[in-house]
């Protein structure tokens, strides 16, 4: 119950990953085909959900534990996005694993280290523990 009062976002965010990766993709219109648009999109998805640890982390604590933050914000989403993978290519008969995808995900996770570093941790000290 902790975490589940501590990251509401981020557990929201993960039960959508696996919705909507898990599900029937819906009949999109036809469009111009953009290359490598589904990649773009994974990458997304997954560093969106690693700014939310972040932020929910940082809301919580002005502090990092590296070791633990890592295994949760990085380990943690690049094992899921792998496990999703997998039940896309043998649990589904709609949908098919990809490497591609996984390295998309992976990638996201990464470009979230130096962003939250560098950008969410700073502001959230700033706004969420101010010293008077």
């Amino acid at each position: 119950m902790r975490h589940l009062r501590a990251y509401p976002l981020s557990l929201l965010c993960i039960a959508i990953i696996w919705a909507l990766c898990l599900l029937k993709p819906p009949a999109l219109p036809e469009g111009p085909e953009i290359p490598h648009l589904d990649k773009v999109v994974h990458l997304v998805m997954y560093f969106g959900l690693c700014i939310l640890l972040w932020l929910e982390h940082c809301k919580r604590s002005p502090q990092i534990r590296w070791k633990k933050f890592l295994l949760w914000g990085v380990v943690a989403p690049i094992l899921m996005s792998g496990a999703i993978e997998l039940a896309q290519a043998y649990l589904t008969p709609t949908r098919s694993g990809d490497w591609a995808d996984f390295l998309a995900n992976s990638l996201g996770v990464l470009l979230a280290i130096p962003f939250g570093t560098y950008v969410i941790r700073p502001l959230a000290l700033r706004y969420f523990h101010r010293t008077k």
